[in-house]
């Protein structure tokens, strides 16, 4: 009962913050009732996915410190398991969805316990490697498809099927992302005034002070990595239910894992709202220059060079992200 008071006390945000996050929450929610393209709510679902995406790196990277930048490999861990059990077993979404999530927090447990005696950079290219590594293994293992990947035919079930999660509507699928946005906010907010975030917290201003004070830093990392996987696979089980194809290349990529880590700190890593601002940013933008400036203009590639330009202006002016520069504006209006 503690937890669950602690993960819906919002009692320490200022009125200005509840009411936006309340409007925000009623905008969410009936957004499929305004007139909508069907693009527009695929970039809704993207944009929700990728919050959830970024609230998982959150923990380990905004509060922890580390950057780590191989979660796509867990993308991919949740993805196939969902994918092939399905498939080859018919087990449904919320059977195989939890399953996924205990193969992703084993490997990376395996990984993480020799990962988290590097530090700096030497970890960051550590997580790439991994994440590459395991991404070769699918691309030639056949039980998985290999290089082809693996197709769930949505013939096969009558929708909607809420426990295979097979609906031809998108809506169906945006509501089911839209919960599971609600519920990582509500943790992510426990998690920060939980003794594990603050632990991070010290960890990540000075680890030598925080082993000074007793803390397992090593422990408290792996804890908090695991937890960061929790998050990351169960929205790529989600992923291979909603898009019903998945290969490696893409659920498996080093531009997914660099995505994550970038909408994060962007927004502002180790705060509450900067994955969901991070992600309102870049998937918008990623999705709509694609298409008017890609497709349209026949100008491939620029949407990455103009985001490119906002994250470095950004970060030039508030490391801390747009969070960061938000939190400026409210000490200054205190003062």
């Amino acid at each position: 009962m503690e937890a669950i008071k602690n993960a819906v006390d919002f009692s320490d945000f200022p009125r200005l913050d509840l009411i936006i996050a309340g409007t925000l929450a009623a905008l969410f929610l009936t957004f499929p009732l305004f007139p909508h393209s069907s693009f527009a709510m695929s970039t809704m679902i993207q944009f929700l996915m990728f919050s959830i995406y970024g609230m998982g790196w959150n923990t380990i990277g905004g509060y922890g410190g580390q950057v780590d930048l191989g979660k796509a490999q867990y993308v991919g861990i949740g993805a196939y398991t969902t994918a092939v059990m399905l498939i080859r077993w018919d087990i449904p979404f919320w059977v195989s969805m939890p399953i996924g999530v205990c193969f992703s927090v084993l490997w990376s447990f395996i990984i993480g316990y020799p990962l988290f005696r590097l530090k700096g950079h030497y970890f960051a290219i550590a997580t790439i490697a991994t994440s590459l590594v395991l991404k070769d293994i699918f691309e030639v293992w056949d039980f998985v498809g290999a290089a082809r990947g693996l197709g769930i035919s949505p013939i096969k079930y009558q929708p909607p099927d809420f426990l295979r999660l097979i609906f031809k509507e998108d809506v169906y699928y945006y509501y089911v992302i839209l919960g599971f946005f609600f519920l990582g906010i509500l943790y992510l907010n426990w998690f920060r005034k939980s003794r594990l975030g603050f632990q991070l917290r010290c960890i990540k201003d000075n680890e030598d002070i925080a082993r000074s004070l007793g803390i397992n830093a090593h422990w408290a990392k792996i804890k908090t990595y695991a937890i960061a996987t929790g998050f990351v696979s169960v929205v790529g089980s989600f992923h291979a239910c909603y898009v019903k194809n998945i290969e490696p290349e893409d659920t498996m990529s080093l531009d997914i894992s660099i995505l994550i880590a970038l909408m994060a700190m962007l927004g502002g890593a180790g705060s509450l709202w900067g994955p969901v601002i991070g992600a309102g940013i870049l998937i918008p933008l990623k999705s709509y220059l694609k298409e008017w400036l890609g497709a349209a203009a026949g100008l491939v590639g620029i949407d990455l060079i103009i985001y490119g330009i906002i994250i470095m202006v950004i970060s030039a002016f508030e490391p801390r992200g747009i969070w960061g520069i938000v939190e400026k504006v409210r000490r200054r209006r205190k003062r």
